[in-house]
This record gives structure tokens, sequence and C-alpha cells, in this order.
């Protein structure tokens, strides 16, 4: 057991806990045990309650309290007597409470007013619809009000002004220089604002010492970034507003530098360690193979054709992601590479998340292959095991040159021979580890005298436009290409927000009337069983209560994730032939699902869905030339739904919600390992740190092309990347 772990166990007092902190520090580097990592209950201002709630935020060392970045400041450095305040200015005042007031107003509305005596000058601070305000203040409470004032009345009043409450026995005179510009953390239940900032700068005057900045000074110095020690005292005990800017933006940076660090060195290594199959697409093959489509190519896919055709010729493994708008036609894309790839004597591959999405795209294949001697498989779970052990010795020996499955693809059973293509459809769903799962595969049949192994190239799509900050993250370390123009002839859909039983019964009626017509329609719903038997999220109980109310006279049928899988198939066969004229479902046809002449969806309490799936959902009516109509059926009045909803009436454009949707939820886990849970990043945001995510990417990229980054120099960085990124992005600790 460690020094520091010893004295952890020990029952001290919290005095003691003082004069303990730079005996720990002194112990730890005995140990050649850095002092940051000191548990924060030794921090001066901390002990054993506080270190408690600090580590709901996940502060359990004077390390993670230094990095405990603040999401802003006030800035009260423009302090001014009352007769020199400026109309629409940032600037301050302070004085003492003399009068406190609330007004009701029309439709249940309020406004407090809370009035300062500033040296004989009265000045009003006013809070619209915010009551709670009122308890915060008592009479005498010496206090500053910061913000942008305005005259009215006769003397000038600031509207929800941000506020500072000074000690009882600050005087007047003792206000200036006491009060400037105060970091804002994020705080837990139990720790006040004023107690962060003590503990923050506590941490700052026992332990930014020890912090080894990993930057060497000529490369800060032409980048222009201050030392790392110097940052954090600019962010947590800031001089100015600008200084605390430069501060948080050289963290933000380190942050988004070192996981980009890390996404570089993987490209490299896939560029260095291992081989592929080159695939030569001639004028002849891809004349072969456009004459399999009854369309013309668009503009974009053309241009993407171009970007594959140049990658899959390389000995180098392909990386490259396929990004498109729902209903830009993606699938025509990977069908082209595979293709192209079995022409030149290989197999391929295309795996989908769910057995819905690989039907649909097996489907497409049988069609456009009735007529070839493609040899190809259908490899999903559930197989009969005489059926499946025939197709794994057909893969094994390469009579198999196309395969499309589920992740049954990747199991340890499967081997291929000479695997050129993997195409991973609907990447958002995988992680990095099915990604990486075919090379792994491939690297398992090679001989030991083939090294490098040879891997597939890789091509990953998603109809699930994503925001560039995400891109630049999750899909940092692939080449990008990208379908923005939908097909000629196709329609945009008419969306529509449901928040009345008067409206809904019209749409209904609308829906009817289409149906009589010869179109078809989705009704969906966010779950299978519902709690009640008027449960309208419930698909189970909206099928039955269409049957009988609504729709009833017309075919209507029923799918969800939960029936076997023959049903499942039978169901969306039987909707495609036009047998079933309503479709009542969960969100299992959200990707894949392809039926021209369904042109009609209902989206029963579309509020429970994101931005991104109800774009999806969308995007799988209006799919051949007739105009499509959704329904989004909410009567939620919360800020978050009707945001989401009146951008899905306002835009059709994925590639927007998609920035929208980042907006509203925020970046979530940007590699993709884990579905729920935190970002790998320690204080950014590739949302709102945008522009220095992008500085960022080329630095990294930068430093590891020209080589630099393997120079004794940046030997600390480099070690950090690893310990950080190198189990999340498969990197080799060595080498």
């Amino acid at each position: 057991m460690s020094v520091v772990s010893a004295v952890a166990c020990l029952p001290v007092d919290f005095c003691t806990l003082y004069r303990m902190s730079d005996q720990i520090a002194d112990d730890a580097n005995a140990l050649n045990q850095s002092p940051l990592e000191t548990p924060v209950q030794f921090v001066p201002e901390v002990g054993p309650q506080r270190a408690v709630l600090l580590a709901k935020l996940g502060i359990n060392t004077a390390l993670d309290l230094l990095f405990h970045m603040p999401h802003s400041v006030n800035d009260f450095s423009d302090l001014r007597p009352a007769e020199k305040l400026e109309k629409d200015l940032e600037q301050s005042v302070h004085g003492r409470v003399v009068d406190r007031d609330i007004r009701n107003l029309t439709k249940g509305r309020t406004i407090v007013g809370i009035l300062l005596d500033c040296n004989s000058q009265f000045v009003r601070g006013t809070w619209f619809n915010q009551p709670w305000m009122l308890k915060k203040f008592q009479d005498g409470d010496h206090v500053i009000f910061s913000g942008k004032p305005s005259r009215k009345s006769g003397r000038w009043e600031f509207g929800n002004p941000r506020v500072h409450w000074l000690a009882e026995e600050d005087t007047d005179e003792d206000v200036e220089g006491t009060v400037g510009v105060l970091p804002r953390y994020a705080l837990t239940d139990g720790i006040k604002m004023d107690q962060m900032r003590r503990m923050t700068k506590s941490a700052l005057e026992h332990f930014a010492q020890y912090v080894v900045d990993p930057l060497p000074e000529y490369y800060r110095e032409h980048h222009s970034l201050p030392e790392l020690k110097t940052a954090m005292t600019w962010l947590h005990a800031p001089l100015s507003a600008k200084l605390f800017e430069a501060g948080r933006d050289r963290l933000i940076l380190d942050d988004l530098f070192e996981f980009q660090l890390g996404l570089a060195l993987r490209r490299r290594i896939w560029g260095t360690n291992s081989r592929s199959y080159p695939v030569d697409v001639t004028a002849k093959i891809d004349a072969r193979i456009r004459r399999l489509f009854e369309f013309r190519f668009t503009n974009g896919q053309n241009q993407v054709v171009k970007e594959l055709a140049v990658d899959l010729a390389k000995p180098q493994p392909m990386h490259r992601l396929l990004q498109a708008d729902v209903g830009a036609g993606k699938t025509a894309i990977a069908v082209y590479a595979m293709l192209a790839a079995v022409a030149a004597g290989h197999q391929a591959v295309l795996m989908a998340p769910t057995e819905v999405l690989a039907t649909q795209h097996w489907q497409t294949f049988e069609e456009l292959l009735a007529d070839s001697r493609v040899k190809r498989g259908f490899l999903v779970g559930g197989l009969p095991v005489a059926e499946r052990r025939q197709l794994l010795a057909d893969i094994a020996s390469g009579d198999c040159q196309l395969v499309v499955g589920t992740q049954a693809v990747i199991q340890e059973s499967v081997k291929f021979r000479n695997l050129a293509l993997a195409i991973i459809d609907e990447q958002h769903r995988f992680g990095v580890r099915q990604r990486a799962a075919f090379g792994a595969v491939d690297e398992a049949n090679s001989t030991s005298d083939s090294f490098p192994p040879r891997q597939p190239h890789v091509l990953v799509m998603t109809a699930t436009p994503i925001p560039r900050s995400l891109c630049l993250t999750r899909f940092g370390d692939l080449d990008v290409s990208t379908i923005h123009e939908l097909p000629p002839g196709r329609q945009k859909v008419v969306t529509s927000r449901i928040q009345t039983e008067d409206q809904l019964k019209r749409a209904w009626g609308f829906i009817r009337q289409n149906v009589t017509k010869g179109r078809q329609a989705y009704v969906v719903c966010p779950r299978v069983e519902g709690q009640s038997e008027d449960d309208d999220a419930a698909a189970e109980t909206v099928f039955r209560n269409l049957q009988r109310t609504e729709l009833s006279g017309m075919k209507v049928d029923l799918l969800h994730g939960r029936m076997d899988r023959e049903t499942r198939h039978d169901v969306m066969d039987r909707f495609r032939v036009q047998e079933i004229d309503i479709l009542v479902s969960t969100t299992v046809i959200e990707v894949g699902v392809n039926v021209p002449n369904a042109t009609l969806m209902v989206v029963q309490q579309a509020e429970r869905f994101g931005l991104a799936q109800l774009h999806q959902l969308r995007g799988r009516i209006c799919r051949g030339s007739y105009q499509g109509y959704c329904f989004l059926v909410s009567n939620s009045e919360t800020p978050e739904a009707n945001q989401r909803l009146s951008a899905m009436e306002e835009s059709s454009d994925g590639f927007k919600l998609a920035e929208r949707d980042a907006e509203l939820r925020g970046p979530g886990d940007v590699l993709g390992v884990r579905q729920s849970g935190a970002l790998p990043l320690r204080v950014a945001n590739p949302i709102r740190d945008l522009r220095i995510l992008q500085i960022a990417r080329r630095m990294a990229h930068d430093l590891v092309r020209t080589g630099d980054f393997d120079s004794a120099e940046f030997h600390a960085l480099k070690t950090i990347v690893l310990e950080r990124f190198a189990h999340v992005l498969d990197l080799p600790q060595t080498g």
C-alpha cells in the first residue's frame, strides 16, 4: 500500500488535513508518485465530507479538482458608482438591499424587484417570472448587480442581473479590488459556489506547481499557447474575462488535441501495419455494374464512386465513411463497391444492425443479381444447422463471393478466404470493436509468412447525417464521403404536428382517404405493450383500437421486434405487395425498410423520439414519386419537445437536423464504444468547441504525419495519449 493510500485510511480531524497536505506531497514524490494523485480530501478547504460530495462530480484527486473547468465567469471587474453607469454596457454596481417587492401581472406572471441603496443613489434589479428570487435577498444584504442597465422612471435598472453577495464585514471602501472576475462551476447538492471557488483556488496554490506541461516550449510558442500551469491560474483565478477564455481554450485544446493524436496514430497504424487486396475498377467493370440499375446515378453518387475507386485500387486498406441523407441512394453505392470487389476475384461482405435491414439488402441483391453467376449467401442468426454449416464452408473456401448478414458475419466461426471489402451499414449502431472485427477475422486466417496481414477495405455507411463536430471525433480516423442530393423526382414529406383530438380525427380521415386511392401508411408507436386499454404509446393497443374505430374495414396489421423471425418477414412481405394497407409498428421499421407506395405516417407520442430518429422514421415514406405526409402526434408542452417537433416541421434536410439534434441533446458518446455514459473527453464538448476541435485536428495530423510526435521531446505527450485512449481506440501500447 502506498503512503497516500495508508494515510487515507487513518481517522484524522479536519484541521489536521491542512497540515498534512504538504507532507503527503513529499511522501508521494519519495515514492515516485505524482502529488497530483493525492486524494482530494487532503486538499486544504476540502476534507472528508466534501470529498464525498466532490466524487459525485467525478473529482477524486487533486488533479481532478484542477481540471474541474468553470463553465463561465461573472465579470464584476467594471465596478462603478451608480452615477457613472452607462446604458447597454456590461458593468457592475454595489449597494445594500433597502426594498423588496413582487408584483402579479396578467396570466399568472410575476415580476420581482430588488432596490439597492448605492451611496444614496438607488438602483433596481428585476426578474421576470422568477418569484423564488425574492427569498434570496434580505434587507441589508450587501450585493453586486452586474449586467447591462437601462434608465427607467428616473433611475438605473438591471434586468435579470448577475448577483454576487458580499461579506457583511465588507465596507463600501473595501469592495474595490476585492471582487473581479469570478469563475462559475458545475456544482452538486451540498456544495455552494463560494466553497467550490475556495477549493479550486486551494488546489491551485498547493498542487499546480506539480503540473508538467507535455508540450515543448518551442511548440507552445509556435502555436501561441500559454504554459499549462499559467492556463490553470487564468482559469481558476482570472484577472479578466479574456484571460479566463485563454486559459479555458488551452485546457480544451489539450483535451481535443490528445484525442485527435490518438485518432491520427490509429490511422497511421492502419496505413503501415496492414495491406489489402487491390481492387481495380476498370471502365468495363464500371459499365457492367451500372447496367444492373434501372436508374442513372446522381452527381453525388458518381463522386462517391470515384472516391471509392481510388481507395480500392490501393494496397493499403480503405477506411471510409459514407454519409447520406435518408433516401439519397447509399445502398446503390454499397452494391457497386461489393460487385467491384467480386469482379476482381475477391469476397465482399455487408453487415447490417438488424435482421430487417439485412433482409432488405439481401432482397436488393437477389433482384439485381437474379441472372448473375455471382455466388452469394445470407448469414443471420437462427439459420438451420445444415444450411449454416454449408454456408460457412462456402465462405471459407471462397465459393461464396458475396455475403449479407447481421453481426453473425463477424463470429469466430466465420472464416473468409480472400475478403477484399467489408461494408458496415448504419455504423452508429455499432461500436469501434465491430468495425475492427473484420480485420481481426482476416488476420486470423493469415499465414505466418504473410506479414503484414491482409485486411479488407472498410466502408462504413449511415443514413443518419452526422454533425461536423461529431464527424471529426467519432469518425475522425476515416475519410468521409457525403451525398446531399436526392434522386430526381423524389418528393419532400409534408410534416405536421397534431396536438388536439380534432386535429387527430381529421388526420385519420385524410389517411383513410389516401389509402382508398391506393396509398399505404405506417403508424409508429414507441413501445409494444401498454399500461392500459387506451394507451396510445403501445403498438398492440393502437392496433386493436384502429381496427375497430378510425380505420375499421381497412387492412391493418402489426409489426414489432418481439415477433418471431418468420412472422416479421411475412408481415413485411405482405405490406410490400400491398396486402396490408396500414402497418402499426414500433421503430423496427426505422432503417432500411423500402416500400415506395407507403406515403403516409403517424408517429404516436412523437415527443418520446429524438430528432435524428424522427427523421429516420420519416424517411420510410415518400421513397417513390408520390407526395408524402407525416403527422407527429404530441400534446407535450415541454421546451425540448417543442424545439424538436418544430424543427421537424420546418426542415427536411437531414444535415441541418443533425446539427440541431446535437445542440439539443449534446455530443453523446463520440466513439460509439458505449451507447450511453460519459465522453472519453475531460473538459471539451465537440459541438460547443468546434473551432478548437478543427485546430486540434490540424495540429495532431501534422505532428503525426511529419514524424515529430515520435521524437523524445513529445514522449510525455505520447504517454498521456496512450494512457487515455489506447484501450478505447485499440492502439498498441508500444512501438
